[in-house]
């Protein structure tokens, strides 16, 4: 029997300064012990500290990119990151569909955390619409279900109605995130409607600038843990001990002006 990778895709936007984006899911999947592939959906001229401009990825290209991984080398699990327009998701959904995409990560990325928009005011209707039926689990963080409710959700005390809201809206399984809260614990909800039952994952806040790239970050240990065969509520766990260590491991390190990385190899450093 030939050895195989274990592969992840990441569908996503590409970050030039390297914190987010393309760049950690990729970084992430190494760092895991993955083989990353990736299917580019716009360029972003950014860094630390501001997002300059935005070149979206023609929807035709982006369907010929999943073409090429995906009828070649395939994928184990998918991560989808910034989609920016209704044609991308449409594009992306049918081509999910065509290569039965399984293990499907999907963050909706709508704003950065420095409030530049990512995501077009109308694709938020598509984004629910063609993709969230299609995810295994959608991992948004507050700002992201607020936009998606079209409700503030702001305190610890909302994020168990709020996964309970959001998961009616096509995705069975919510992993909201809550590391935007204040507090010296970090809390992230996991809940999956078809079994009822919610998971609190606690964790200490790690006080640091360098914050840049959590949530593709996240979804991408998600994806990484599902291609290596482990169950969701597992892979959850996983994703969310990586995305800690990498946050203390990079909290004194200088890159840039603005909001820094994780720190993504830690264990390797470590080591």
């Amino acid at each position: 029997m030939k050895k195989q990778y274990y592969r992840t895709l990441t569908i996503a936007g590409s970050d030039s300064g390297g914190g987010a984006g393309m760049q950690a899911d990729l970084k992430t999947f190494s760092a895991l012990g993955c083989y990353g592939l990736s299917v580019i959906t716009a360029l972003t001229a950014q860094n630390s500290v501001t997002v300059l401009g935005i070149q979206p990825v023609p929807p035709d290209f982006i369907a010929l990119q999943m073409k090429a991984v995906m009828t070649d080398i395939g994928a184990d699990a998918v991560k989808i990151g910034m989609l920016h327009s209704p044609e991308v998701i449409k594009t992306v959904a049918e081509c999910l569909q065509k290569f039965n995409c399984k293990n499907i990560v999907l963050d909706p990325v709508m704003v950065t955390r420095n409030g530049d928009k990512l995501l077009q005011d109308d694709a938020v209707d598509a984004l629910k619409k063609y993709l969230f039926p299609l995810a295994t689990i959608i991992t948004p963080n507050l700002a992201e279900a607020s936009l998606l409710l079209g409700r503030d959700i702001t305190e610890a005390s909302q994020m168990g109605d709020a996964c309970r809201d959001l998961a009616t809206l096509g995705c069975n399984r919510v992993f909201l995130k809550g590391g935007a809260l204040t507090g010296p614990t970090s809390e992230d909800f996991l809940y999956d409607r078809l079994s009822g039952e919610t998971l609190i994952l606690k964790g200490s806040r790690v006080i640091t600038l360098n914050s840049h790239g959590t949530g593709c970050t996240t979804s991408s240990a998600i994806a990484a843990g599902l291609a290596k065969g482990l169950d969701l509520s597992t892979a959850v766990r996983e994703a969310k001990t990586f995305i800690d260590e990498a946050l203390r491991a990079g909290a004194d390190l200088v890159t840039g002006n603005g909001h820094g990385p994780v720190h993504h190899f830690h264990s390797w450093w470590k080591a």
